[in-house]
C-alpha cells in the first residue's frame, strides 16, 4: 500500500465519525485509530448506614432568621435524632407506587429501612441502629437532605 492510499484511508476515517479501522490482506495490516480509547475509571460509593450525632444549631446571625428557625426547634419532640449521612435526596419508600418504609408510631426493630437518600444516582438504605419507636417523620418525600439534617425523631423502644 502507497502513502496515497494510507492518506485516503486517513482522510475518510477523519471525516466520519468513524474511530477505529483496520484494514489486513496477507502481506500488510493497516490500523487507524482516532481520539482517546482509555475508558474513564468507574466507581460506587459504598453503601452507608450509620447515625451522626446532631449538629448544634448555629448561632443567630439576624433576628428575623434566627426567630423562624428556633420556631422548629422548639416544637421538635423528645427523642433521639436519626440524621442524614450524607447530602442527597430523601426518600420514604423504595418505588414511587410503593408503601413507605416506616410511619408514625411503628416500631421498628435494629437493621430495618427506615428510608432511602440517593446521591448521584445510588440509592443509600438509612437503617435503624437499634429497636426504636417512630415519633416524627421530619422530611418530605423527594426532598433534598444536607448531611447531618433529622430525618426522624425516634424513642427507644
Amino acid at each position: 500500500m502507497d502513502i496515497k492510499d494510507l492518506k485516503t484511508l486517513i482522510k475518510m476515517v477523519t471525516e466520519t465519525d468513524i474511530t477505529e479501522f483496520e484494514l489486513e490482506n496477507a502481506e500488510e495490516k493497516v490500523v487507524i485509530k482516532r481520539g482517546c480509547t482509555v475508558a474513564a475509571p468507574q466507581f460506587q460509593m459504598p453503601q452507608v448506614a450509620y447515625q451522626m450525632p446532631a449538629m448544634a444549631p448555629a448561632a443567630p446571625a439576624a433576628a428575623p432568621a434566627a426567630a423562624a428557625a428556633a420556631a422548629p426547634a422548639a416544637a421538635k419532640p423528645a427523642g433521639d435524632a436519626i440524621t442524614s449521612p450524607i447530602v442527597g435526596t430523601f426518600y420514604r419508600a423504595p418505588a414511587p407506587d410503593a408503601a413507605p418504609y416506616v410511619e408514625v408510631g411503628q416500631i421498628v426493630e435494629k437493621g430495618e429501612v427506615l428510608c432511602i437518600v440517593e446521591a448521584m444516582k445510588l440509592m443509600n438504605e438509612i437503617e435503624a441502629e437499634f429497636r426504636c419507636k417512630i415519633v416524627q417523620i421530619c422530611k418530605e418525600n423527594a426532598q433534598p437532605v444536607e448531611f447531618g439534617d433529622d430525618l426522624f425523631i425516634v424513642e427507644k423502644a
